[in-house]
């Protein structure tokens, strides 16, 4: 690595937790798929049961998450992600999933509006006007393009409720 380097320094996640946690979290899945197959019933009579295949999908996700754990003990302690990304992941991970979430509340339109005024308001240096313009035009011309002219009914809210839709 050169002396430039901005993960020589910076402190954040290694290579070695990112593995081992992932590895840990598909360990457990594994285990919880297994338990419901094994209830469900994971044998062989006349026929498969229900959780025949999937007991032995679990099988080999939880081996191959015990490799990735055993891997990623031995894996170099180098940071692959720094606290500084890893905050700009999470300022659009976190508003995206309060968004997917109004969603079902709101409609996928209103919820839009939102989502665009608050990106904009958020990461952009827009005028008011424009911020405005965007969060109100998109929703309605994706409203058009797909209720409209395409008729795919998208989740609605009480809005659309309310104007008829």
């Amino acid at each position: 690595m050169s002396s430039l380097d901005p993960y020589e320094t910076e402190p954040g996640l290694s290579r070695r937790a990112v593995e081992c946690v992932v590895a840990a979290l598909l360990g457990i899945l594994a285990v919880a798929v297994l338990w419901d197959s094994y209830e469900r019933g994971a044998g062989w009579s006349n026929g498969p049961q229900s959780g025949f295949f999937p007991a032995r999908m679990a099988w080999i996700l939880l081996a191959a998450a015990v490799v990735v754990f055993v891997q990623g003990l031995r894996a170099e302690s180098r940071v692959v992600v720094t606290w500084a990304q890893l905050k700009q992941v999470f300022s659009v991970l976190l508003p995206l999933t309060v968004y997917v979430f109004a969603i079902g509340y709101l409609g996928i339109y209103v919820a839009s509006a939102f989502f665009l005024a608050g990106f904009m308001i958020a990461f952009g240096s827009f005028r008011w006007w424009a911020i405005l313009a965007a969060s109100v035009l998109i929703p309605l011309v994706t409203f058009w393009v797909f209720e409209m002219q395409f008729e795919v009914p998208l989740p609605k809210g009480p809005l659309e409720a309310m104007l008829g839709f």
